[in-house]
């Protein structure tokens, strides 16, 4: 896929669009996206999935309706070739913009009445993704086998207890969910510190609600964890809990990712969040 692949699916799909630039956007575990004109953002799973390419179109005209933040609206798909295609909305990664503790406590607190709008949504015409709380500690254990030499040894006596220790409960409801909240799906505007766009609805499902709480946990820290959770203004018995679970399974497989990647950010975030997650 290049710049020219690009330009003609943007022709083919929109009669008259002139193309006079194509960038690429960059890569993520699942999608490869490039700008086009500065406006439109033409995205492409890595392995294509026509089916899911229709469900994320779907459901991204279903969440603007009732999301609080801006999202993703498409313009157009391409389902076999994997591609969705999408106004480009303003902001930043907050993965790429250091922000001081007040902004992140407001940031939170705006995810957090995202999380209430979503959480209550009867979207289950997504799918369902609920494993088992003891799988998610097996493949933390599994990923923290690999990155083991990256985490440093002030926080390895915190970590060993975790991975032996008992999951919380698993009685929970399920809900609809982001299911990928990180701070690289999360755009903000440097100048005003609000968020502009939550973007990548790809896992999007059926799911435990504590999950989004976690990864907001996972990438800004417990101040953030508390703001988030008045921002949603509901009290759900064990959320907390599997939030911090969820956080602390999470950060081995995005060290790893990082690692492979060359991704720094990625590595910096996770080694800094284990300041929180496994103190010392």
């Amino acid at each position: 896929m290049d710049g020219r692949d690009v330009a003609g699916l943007v022709a083919a799909h929109l009669p008259g669009y002139e193309v006079h630039t194509v960038g690429r956007l960059g890569a993520g575990q699942d999608n490869i996206a490039f700008e086009v004109n500065g406006e439109l953002v033409v995205r492409f799973g890595k392995d294509p999935d026509p089916d899911r390419v229709d469900r994320e179109a779907r459901l991204l005209a279903a969440v603007a309706a009732i999301s609080p933040l801006p999202v993703p609206e498409p313009v157009f798909t391409a389902p076999a070739r994997g591609c969705l295609a999408y106004r480009k909305l303003p902001g930043r990664p907050l993965l790429e913009v250091p922000v001081g503790p007040a902004h992140t406590r407001a940031i939170a607190a705006a995810l957090g009445g995202l999380l209430a709008a979503l959480h209550a949504a009867p979207f289950h015409f997504v799918g369902t993704d609920n494993q088992p709380l003891a799988e998610w500690r097996r493949e933390a254990a599994q990923c923290h086998a690999a990155v083991a030499d990256r985490v440093p040894a002030i926080h390895r006596p915190a970590v060993a207890a975790f991975l032996e220790t008992a999951p919380p409960d698993g009685g929970y409801g399920l809900a609809f969910t982001h299911n990928d909240l990180g701070i690289e799906h999360v755009l903000i505007d440097p100048d005003t510190w609000t968020v502009t766009g939550v973007i990548d609805w790809g896992d999007a499902a059926m799911a435990d609600p504590a999950y989004d709480f976690g990864l907001i946990y996972r990438d800004l820290g417990p101040a953030a964890l508390d703001a988030a959770l008045h921002g949603y203004g509901i009290e759900v018995p064990g959320l907390r809990e599997r939030a911090v679970f969820y956080a602390r399974c999470s950060v081995f497989e995005d060290l790893a990712y990082g690692i492979e990647t060359g991704h720094d950010r990625y590595v910096d975030k996770s080694v800094a969040a284990l300041s929180w997650l496994f103190p010392a």
